[in-house]
């Protein structure tokens, strides 16, 4: 009987993720070896492809849902902080990359882009000021400006401006600092440091279709989706970074953490601006509060990207329903996910989620002409022939067991892990992409613990002068860091469209 390939890990899926960990892996054994397999002709074909996710750069500067507000009119600014400090983790990463060379220009992925929250009406108001008089108090946001201004926001957002109301009451908060990051390029220049790497290989249109436990690690089966023809690959480590295919590999491979998990797939898209005449005038992120009754992920901005070194506009999102749990997925993945354990869970969330499933129908049934009046609560003098409807990538929101309930729905990521530390999947969505490397961090101190805490710890630390606790609390070695990251990604404050005159911002 012929003797299976070995490697030490294998890596399922090619985006941000899995590029992630097999560079820091790399990083910090040279030694180890892997393989990434990715049934996709390319890297970074789902959700890390810059046109199938828009709200890239999460830093907690501008998403208003970061900073929930409670009924007694309290807001809780924890997350904010702790997305921002992670946030900044993925960027010592990348500057660490950039220095040592090989790396390439940080322009082809990373640009700066002022983050702007926007919001409308008294109570709206009132939660803006509220919020950003708690902020601004943490030296992560000591940069934030405030306005009630009109001529400010003229300044700060000038798309958005002509056409309103007079007598519209409006507010913004704005930060120069906030960035604009295109994962799809960002994972194809990790996933070419690995091609250079001895011992690292990337294989492309290849598909799990299989894994079982073998001794100590695992036996992963691979088929060549052009061929159709199978290998086994015996691996010490198994990372499912397959975005909405980790779920279904999580399930195959029986291990008593993955029971009760399930997926609920949720599609999106996004209207997109590619006329340079009105790209011009908007340089910004600008976030507002969702409508009532809608989701998390469905919180409305309209973002400038910059793609391949070219400006577009996109806004959105627009929630839809498929049960494919990827965009070039199957219909079937839904219901092959039901599983004994977690039809329970499973129900319950259908149960008590009925709005939702009703949003996200009247989402799907939509015109073109009601999506441009959503549009227009943002640029006014929206014209449709500017815009063309974009269908971004699938997001499966994790489904998991509550004592309580039953089941939840959770809108954030989670890492599942083996209990001796040979496989690791991470299921869920926003605000995954920008958190990434603390995520691979937490894996690797899950799974790795003892070359964490031992061989890898020195590494480490070069490569992470600080984590997030440490940038959470110490105000000097925040703002020394961050310096230090924007001088080697070739980031300053990101130049507004114009300067508004002194003394015209509020500062509270």
């Amino acid at each position: 009987m012929a003797q299976n390939e070995s490697v030490d890990v294998v890596l399922v899926g090619a985006g941000i993720m899995s590029a992630t960990l097999a560079v820091l892996l790399k990083e910090l054994d040279p030694a180890i070896t892997l393989e990434v397999v990715e049934a996709m002709d390319s890297g970074a074909a789902e959700s890390s492809n810059p046109w199938n996710n828009a709200g890239t750069g999460h830093a907690g500067l501008c998403e208003l849902n970061y900073t929930p507000q409670a009924a007694d009119g309290s807001i809780d600014i924890k997350k904010a902080v702790h997305i921002n400090t992670q946030f900044e983790v993925s960027r010592q990463f990348w500057a660490y990359l950039s220095r040592k060379g090989g790396f390439g220009p940080a322009r082809d992925f990373i640009n700066a882009v002022p983050h702007l929250s926007y919001v409308e009406g008294d109570k709206g108001i009132a939660f803006l000021k509220k919020r950003f008089e708690l902020l601004k108090q943490h030296h992560a946001f000591s940069h934030m400006e405030y306005t009630e201004d009109k001529s400010v926001m003229q300044q700060w957002m000038p798309l958005m401006m002509p056409g309103r109301p007079a007598d519209q009451h409006i507010a913004a908060t704005r930060v120069l600092k906030g960035t604009d990051v295109n994962f799809g390029a960002l994972t194809n220049k990790l996933l070419k440091l690995l091609g250079d790497s001895p011992a690292a290989q990337v294989k492309y249109s290849k598909k799990v279709t299989n894994l079982h436990r073998k001794g100590n690690g695992w036996t992963v089966t691979i088929k060549d989706v052009n061929s159709g023809s199978s290998r086994d690959v015996d691996a010490r480590f198994v990372f499912l970074g397959a975005g909405g295919a980790a779920l279904p590999l999580l399930q195959a491979s029986g291990i008593p953490e993955s029971k009760g998990f399930g997926g609920f797939p949720v599609s999106g898209q996004w209207l997109r601006c590619d006329n340079p005449a009105i790209v011009s005038q908007h340089q910004a992120k600008v976030y507002s509060q969702a409508a009532v009754g809608a989701p998390p992920m469905s919180v409305p901005h309209l973002d400038t990207r910059v793609v391949d070194g070219k400006k577009s506009l996109l806004f959105g999102p627009y929630a839809g329903f498929t049960t494919k749990f990827l965009k070039h997925g199957s219909l079937m993945d839904l219901p092959l996910s039901v599983r004994m354990g977690n039809i329970g869970p499973m129900l319950a969330v259908a149960r008590d989620n009925m709005d939702l499933t009703k949003y996200l129908v009247s989402e799907v049934m939509q015109s073109m002409e009601q999506r441009l009046d959503s549009l227009r609560r943002f640029y006014p003098e929206a014209k449709a022939e500017d815009w063309r409807l974009e269908v971004a990538g699938q997001r499966v929101q994790i489904i998991k067991k509550d004592p309580k309930k039953g089941g939840i729905l959770q809108f954030g990521t989670e890492l599942v892990s083996a209990a001796d530390g040979s496989l690791a999947a991470l299921l869920g969505a926003s605000p995954g992409a920008s958190v990434t490397v603390s995520i691979m961090l937490e894996l690797l101190e899950r799974c790795f613990p003892e070359q964490t805490r031992g061989a890898w710890a020195a590494k480490l630390e070069e490569i992470f002068p600080a984590r997030e606790k440490t940038l959470a609390t110490d105000a000097a070695l925040y703002q020394q860091i961050s310096a230090a990251n924007d001088a080697a990604l070739g980031l300053g404050e990101a130049e507004p469209l114009q300067h508004a005159e002194d003394g015209q911002r509020q500062s509270v």
